[in-house]
C-alpha cells in the first residue's frame, strides 16, 4: 500500500535546520530519532490560549533544562507515548473537545500543537488541520515551537497558524549550543521574519530565564527583538529544576523583576513574566576537562551539567556528535521533579 501523500516529507527529511536527510519512513533516525509522528498526549489546556493541546513526542533539541523531558526525549527515555495517529481521528477529537462543554467553559479556541518540537512532524500537522478545518473552518491553530526550523518549513507554518508562540533560549551561539545542542543562527532568523512579517501571528516570544547560565542573555536578546519592534510581546518563564538541571537553582523573584526591568529598559512595552520562583538548589563546580572547551563562564557551567550527565562531545553540537545516535542526555532520567 502506498504511503499518505502527507509523508513524502519524512523520506529524505529535513524539516529543521539539522538537515538530516534520513529516510523515516524506513526506520533511518536523525537528531530526533523520530520515526514515524508519534502523538504524546492530548487534553484540554487552560494556560494562554486556551486549547485543545497536542504535545508530540520527540525534539530536534537536547536542552538540559527541558520541562518536557519525558515528551521530548522519546524515544530513548522509552516513556511511553500515544503513539501514531490516523489524522482525521485525531482532528475529529480536537474539534470535539473544542465543541465540548468544558471546551467552552475553558474559553479553548484552538488547537495547540507544542512539545517536544511539532516541527519535526510539520506534514502531518498540516494534515491534521486541513482535516479539522474541513469539520469547522474557522479552526485556529496555534504553533509552540523552539524555532529551529528551515526558511521553508517556517512558511509552511505562517501558511496554517492563527498564532506562534515562539522559545528564545540565548542569543549567543556558544551558550545556545550547550544548553540545546544546535545553533541560535536559524532562531534568531526565524524571530526576526515572524516579527517583522508576521507580527499578526506572533502571541510572544517565550525566555526561560536560568540562573547563572542564560541571565546574562536577556540584555541582548531584549536588544535584539526591541530592534524588531519594540510592541511585540515577551513573557520571561522562571526556570524551575528540571531534567539535567535537576539540581539547579530556580529563577528568583528579584532576578524573574529584573528581566523585565531590562526589557524595558531596551524599549520593550509588552514584557512580563510568569512562573514559580525561589525554588532552592545548588550550583555546580565548573568541570575542569571542558573548561578549555568554552569561552564564557555560563558555557562552561552548563557543559559540565551536560558532562556529568555523559555527554560526550564538547562544545556540544549533536548533528557533528558521533554519538548522537546513543546519546546519553536523550536517555537521561531525572530523579527530581518539581
Amino acid at each position: 500500500m502506498a504511503e499518505p501523500d502527507y509523508l513524502n516529507a519524512f523520506k529524505e527529511c529535513e524539516l529543521c535546520e539539522h538537515r538530516c536527510q534520513v529516510d523515516r519512513l524506513a526506520g533511518e533516525t536523525g537528531v530526533c530519532k523520530v520515526t514515524l509522528p508519534t502523538v504524546a498526549s492530548a487534553a484540554l489546556h487552560p494556560a494562554p490560549p486556551e486549547s485543545y493541546t497536542v504535545f508530540m513526542a520527540g525534539c530536534n533539541y537536547k536542552c538540559l533544562h527541558c520541562q518536557n523531558w519525558s515528551i521530548s526525549q522519546y524515544p530513548d527515555n522509552r516513556i511511553r507515548q500515544r503513539g501514531f495517529e490516523d489524522p482525521q481521528k485525531l482532528a475529529t477529537e480536537c474539534v470535539e473537545h473544542l465543541d465540548s462543554l468544558a471546551g467552552r467553559r475553558m474559553g479553548a479556541d484552538r488547537i495547540f500543537f507544542s512539545g517536544g518540537e511539532p516541527t519535526v512532524h510539520l506534514p502531518y500537522i498540516e494534515k491534521v488541520v486541513a482535516e479539522a478545518r474541513k469539520l469547522r473552518l474557522q479552526t485556529k491553530v496555534n504553533f509552540d515551537t523552539n524555532g529551529y526550523m528551515t526558511r521553508e518549513s517556517l512558511k509552511t507554518v505562517l501558511g496554517f497558524t492563527t498564532s506562534i508562540t515562539y522559545d528564545l533560549k540565548a542569543y549567543h551561539d556558544e551558550i545556545h549550543q550547550v544548553l540545546t545542542g544546535a545553533s541560535s543562527v536559524p532562531v534568531l532568523r526565524n524571530a526576526e521574519y515572524i516579527g517583522r512579517h508576521a507580527k499578526d501571528k506572533l502571541w510572544e516570544y517565550r525566555i526561560v530565564v536560568i540562573p547563572e547560565i542564560n541571565s546574562e542573555e536577556i540584555k541582548p536578546l531584549a536588544d535584539f527583538i526591541a530592534d524588531i519592534d519594540v510592541s511585540l510581546p515577551v513573557c520571561f518563564l522562571a526556570f524551575r529544576p528540571n531534567f539535567v538541571l535537576e539540581r539547579h537553582m530556580g529563577a528568583t523573584r528579584s532576578l524573574m523583576n529584573n528581566c523585565v526591568q531590562i526589557a524595558r529598559d531596551a524599549g520593550l512595552q509588552n514584557a512580563y513574566w510568569s512562573g514559580f520562583v525561589d525554588i532552592p538548589g545548588t550550583i555546580m563546580d565548573v568541570d575542569e576537562q571542558i573548561k578549555a572547551s568554552y569561552s564564557a563562564d555560563n558555557a562552561r557551567l552548563a557543559g559540565s551539567y551536560a558532562r556529568l550527565a555523559g555527554c560526550q562531545t564538547h562544545p556540544r553540537s549533536c548533528l557533528a556528535c558521533d554519538w548522537h545516535q546513543d546519546c546519553q542526555i536523550k536517555s537521561y532520567l531525572p530523579t527530581i521533579a518539581t
